[in-house]
C-alpha cells in the first residue's frame, strides 16, 4: 500500500483521543442522569407526555455514555488480562 513507506514522525508524536473521549462520556453520563431524573419528576408532577419522552431520551444518552465507558475500560485494560 502507499502508506507503508511513511517516513514521518506520526507514531512518535501521535496522541490518543481516548482520554478526551472518556471525559466527554463521563460528562454526558452525569448530565443525562441529572436531566433524566429532572424530566421524570416533571412528568410525574404534571402528567404531560412530553416530559416522559424527554426522560426516555436522557436515559438513552446515559446508557450510550455508560456503554462507551465500558468499551474504553476494556480497551485500556483488557489486553493484559486476556493472556493467562
Amino acid at each position: 500500500m502507499w502508506l507503508r513507506d511513511r517516513s514521518g514522525t506520526e507514531p512518535v508524536t501521535a496522541r490518543s483521543p481516548l482520554r478526551a473521549r472518556r471525559i466527554l462520556s463521563w460528562v454526558a453520563l452525569v448530565i443525562a442522569v441529572v436531566a433524566g431524573v429532572f424530566f421524570l419528576v416533571r412528568a410525574m408532577s404534571t402528567g404531560e407526555e412530553v416530559w416522559r419522552w424527554e426522560a426516555v431520551i436522557a436515559a438513552a444518552v446515559a446508557v450510550t455514555a455508560a456503554v462507551d465507558l465500558l468499551v474504553l475500560r476494556r480497551r485500556s485494560g483488557g489486553q493484559h488480562g486476556d493472556q493467562q
